[in-house]
């Protein structure tokens, strides 16, 4: 009661803070804190079976495990189909519709609808359409369009059972990359086009030259956000193929799972989350470097 005004004032928004730092402490930090503990252990969740601390164990462990190098191939081939296949119709999609004069509205609603339905209900649909011999898409290759001659097993062959994922998430995330294109193009001055186009810039010229160079710091924005759900690939496969058939479709996250909670090799599980943070974290360290370069027309 007897603090100046301008203590009072500087103690005001710490309060205000307070409440919600200590529920990112109670649910983020210490979850964080006690993973890193139990990564160092063979962890035991017997109240009377102690654990057993193993020290770096957990983590040389998985740079011995050919199931890890399986999974982390499926999710880097993940990443590099995905990624650049919902960047560049995204940003297709985005000049088209940036440049129509009518159903603006419309066409960004269609286009936006897949990434707010659910990761459950998109992939079992994609797991009906891929299913064999009876699902609609061999319907198409088989019946109607006679492409082959015999359905296509899909969901039972290690070098087929990534299409539908992988189609399933360049599909579903397109929309959300197009939204944020469509704002940085709306942020470009058109005189500058309009000046290229005098000049005797053809459309292309103009995309290249300037349009792309002014959205460059959202292309990269996008690129590493689309890198980190990439990395983060888990609902689709585990519906999908649950990462069979012979753990050849597993990806990072859906074999953390399964040693974590199949297995119950909780200090296994723990070591290999913190390993994906690691790459996260240098993926984000990395897109904070090149976004702070200066924007240079071309």
């Amino acid at each position: 009661m007897k603090m100046s005004m301008r203590t009072q004032k500087k103690l005001i928004p710490y309060l205000f803070i307070l409440p919600a730092f200590i529920l990112f402490c109670v649910f983020m930090v210490y979850p964080l804190i006690k993973g890193l503990q139990i990564s160092f252990y063979n962890w035991s969740v017997m109240p009377n079976n102690p654990s057993t601390f193993v020290g770096w164990d957990n983590y040389t462990r998985a740079f011995t495990d050919k199931i890890v190098g399986v999974a982390f191939k499926n999710t880097i081939t993940y990443v590099l189909i995905t990624v650049p296949g919902q960047m560049i119709l995204a940003m297709l999609l985005a000049v088209l519709i940036h440049s129509v004069t009518k159903g603006k509205v419309f066409f960004r609603t269609i286009y936006y609808i897949p990434v707010v339905t659910s990761w459950v209900i998109v992939s079992l649909l994609f797991r009906y359409l891929f299913q064999s011999p009876h699902g609609v898409i061999n319907y198409f290759l088989v019946d109607l369009f006679h492409l082959t001659k015999e359905a296509v097993p899909f969901l039972q062959q290690a070098n087929t059972a990534m299409i539908p994922i992988m189609g399933l998430g360049i599909w579903k995330g397109i929309g959300w990359s197009m939204i944020i294109y469509l704002a940085a193009l709306s942020t470009i001055p058109h005189e500058l086009s309009e000046a290229a186009a005098i000049d005797g810039a053809n459309a292309w010229q103009r995309f290249w030259k300037i349009t792309l160079p002014l959205v460059s710091p959202t292309v990269l924005f996008t690129l590493v956000m689309l890198l980190i759900g990439g990395f983060n690939v888990f609902i689709s496969v585990y519906l999908i193929t649950n990462g069979g058939p012979m753990q050849q479709t597993e990806v990072y996250l859906s074999y953390l799972y399964h040693q974590t909670f199949g297995y119950l090799d909780f200090g296994y599980g723990a070591a290999l989350s913190f390993m994906l943070a690691f790459l996260i974290v240098a993926a984000s360290g990395l897109q904070m470097k090149f976004l702070r370069r200066p924007q240079e027309l071309m």
